[in-house]
């Protein structure tokens, strides 16, 4: 209620931006110098190889080296002003940096746009000769990952159609965002005690943790609802969304939507298809964790707003921000001391965190940064159990990071989506063990057991079941069966009651949570999450477990940054996502500790 202003923040709260630009007049400066010309093109010195990318591979060197310092200087430019606009959204010389670099990004985009096709338009033996050569050197993978698109890479009119059709293509997504987040009004609820509370996006999550049911089932049962009323736009939208997938996989010559989205990273379909057929041979375990959380708050009958109510009264966890950085910084010392003493610089000296919320300030956390900055992490920190694991989180991103790009060139530094979510989770994991090993009240075990089962649940089966629904309506829509708000109802009605098992009592009004999943919108990326978390899991027990092989086989992994495809990396530090076993690992690790949950429970 009484935020601070930006200015009101002391300075050691605050991320120090100086290794980017040292004010906001130098990053005026460096802008106005970024372009080789006032008008388009803005960079005719990259221009000047269109046409001539198959006369040899020293011109395809030189064009890369032209495109990549050119995008170098972009991102670093992008990367202050994102986080300037950040640090408060209103302030109006941030937002005109912020809109200015974005506007040019996408500028550069339409004058790139040239360059890829031009690459696939050459015969298949010219580029296999570019492949070839050493010469090529750090431009060989970026290279290999261009010409894995050829078969699906149209001519340079139909890419140019298909570009200027993206912006009427996206209408869906775009609608579901304002109708959802503007437009949509949700009644008050109440409590046990008969009091009103305004019911929100934001407040929907906080009140469904709530030890007082009354409360939860009112805000589940009114969340619902309201969406219910709008089922039929709801269904047209996100049936737009996958035709509009369909017509891209169509175009390009792909067998299915799936293959479209999963192609281009080259992770085989076998990956997607393997997590859910594995998710639901183990879902017994899931089942077990529900009747013990039905059992424990004394339920005949689950229900979905019973999914994240506390399971034991009494531990109050506040965590005082510095507090939560020797925790992060102890938790990490399975990954050695280089490793703990850059991390530990990072959070304190160098001052990669902003760390508190002041007025106007983004919501949220993440990591960000460029090859010429530090692994900045943007926090809201209040000291909850919550908080401390989202720095963890947002550490591991930020070390993933600063190990890749000073080991890698700036063409490969930058490691893909499936890729990511593996040394956050990691270094959550790390936290957990490390908090779970130093407790020794019985409360706070179960407290700690509590919060990791749920975390596996939301991150693991709930993003699988999400992933089944998304493939499965991909695969009726292929068919040419209409998604009508019935059938979305039905089919997210089922997955449900097969994901949570016999003890689950399912509300009607709880089959249209399909329609207020943003992530449905982005094309076959949920389930991502859970492979990421499957991953994580493994390697991180592994490192523990392990000697020091093990942990450079991990910092090694980390420092490998986008040099190979997402699959081939992960090989590399001993986890193969096409095989099964680190999902499999998850399933066993998750029956683990329900097990000693229920143990506790009977203490």
């Amino acid at each position: 209620m009484n935020l601070p202003t930006r200015q009101e923040q002391k300075l050691p709260d605050c991320w120090d931006l100086k290794p980017l630009y040292t004010d906001d007049k130098s990053w005026d400066d460096d802008f106005k110098k970024v372009t080789s010309s006032q008008k388009a093109p803005f960079w005719p010195e990259l221009n000047r190889f269109r046409g001539h990318l198959g006369e040899s591979v020293e011109i395809v060197i030189e064009a890369f080296e032209i495109l990549f310092s050119i995008q170098r200087k972009l991102e670093k430019l992008f990367v202050y002003a994102h986080l300037k606009h950040d640090e408060e959204i209103t302030e109006e010389g941030s937002k005109g940096r912020f809109a200015k670099i974005f506007s040019l990004y996408q500028q550069f985009g339409d004058e790139r746009s040239w360059f890829e096709p031009e690459l696939l338009a050459l015969p298949q033996e010219k580029l296999k000769s570019y492949l070839n050569d050493k010469r090529l050197g750090d431009y060989r993978f970026p290279l290999e990952v261009i010409v894995h698109l050829k078969p699906h890479i149209l001519d340079a009119q139909g890419e140019a159609l298909l570009a200027k059709s993206e912006e009427a293509l996206t209408t869906s997504y775009r609608a579901f965002k304002a109708l959802t987040d503007a437009d949509v009004v949700f009644p008050d609820v109440k409590d046990k005690d008969n009091k009103s509370h305004p019911l929100s996006h934001g407040a929907y999550t906080f009140y469904l943790r709530s030890s007082d049911r009354t409360l939860r089932k009112e805000t589940f049962t009114t969340f619902h609802e309201t969406f219910s009323k709008y089922k039929n736009t709801l269904a047209e939208l996100y049936q737009g969304v996958v035709k509009n997938h369909h017509f891209q996989a169509k175009a390009r010559g792909y067998e299915s939507c799936m293959q479209a989205a999963l192609f281009p990273r080259n992770i085989p379909t076998a990956v997607y298809t393997a997590l859910i057929s594995s998710v639901r041979e183990g879902i017994d375990v899931h089942h077990r964790y529900i009747d013990l959380r039905a059992k424990v708050l004394g339920l005949d009958k689950f229900h979905l707003y019973d999914s994240y109510a506390p399971l034991i009264d009494g531990v109050d966890i506040e965590i005082p921000y510095q507090e939560a950085v020797d925790l992060v910084i102890a938790s990490v010392a399975p990954l050695g001391k280089d490793y703990q003493e850059t991390l530990a610089k990072g959070l304190t000296e160098e001052r990669w965190v902003d760390r508190y919320e002041n007025k106007h300030k983004r919501s949220g956390a993440y990591s960000s940064g460029c090859y010429d900055s530090p692994p900045y992490i943007l926090m809201n920190y209040k000291g909850s159990y919550k908080d401390l694991f989202t720095l963890a989180h947002e550490a591991g991103h930020s070390m993933h990071s600063y190990l890749s790009k000073n080991r890698q060139p700036y063409p490969l530094a930058d490691y893909p989506i499936f890729l990511a979510e593996v040394a956050s989770t990691f270094n959550e994991e790390l936290l957990f063990q490390h908090l779970l090993k130093s407790t020794k009240d019985e409360k706070k075990r179960i407290f700690l057991l509590t919060q990791k089962l749920d975390d596996i649940r939301a991150t693991f089966f709930r993003q699988t079941m999400f992933a089944e629904f998304e493939l499965k309506t991909h695969q009726l829509l292929e068919e040419q069966t209409p998604l009508t708000p019935e059938l979305l109802n039905n089919l997210y009605r089922d997955l449900t009651q097969f994901y949570f098992g016999p003890t689950l009592a399912f509300d009607g009004h709880a089959e249209a949570e399909w329609s207020r999943i943003p992530h449905f919108y982005t094309n076959f990326y949920v389930y991502q999450y859970a492979t990421g978390i499957s991953a994580a899991l493994l390697l991180a027990s592994r490192v523990m477990k392990g000697g020091e092989k093990e942990r450079d086989s991990y910092l090694n992994f980390l420092s490998l940054g986008g040099s190979n495809y997402p699959i081939n990396l992960l090989k590399e530090a001993g986890v193969d996502m096409t095989q099964g076993e680190a999902v499999k690992s998850t399933l066993n690790l998750f029956s683990s500790l329900t097990k000693e949950m229920e143990l506790a429970f009977k203490k």
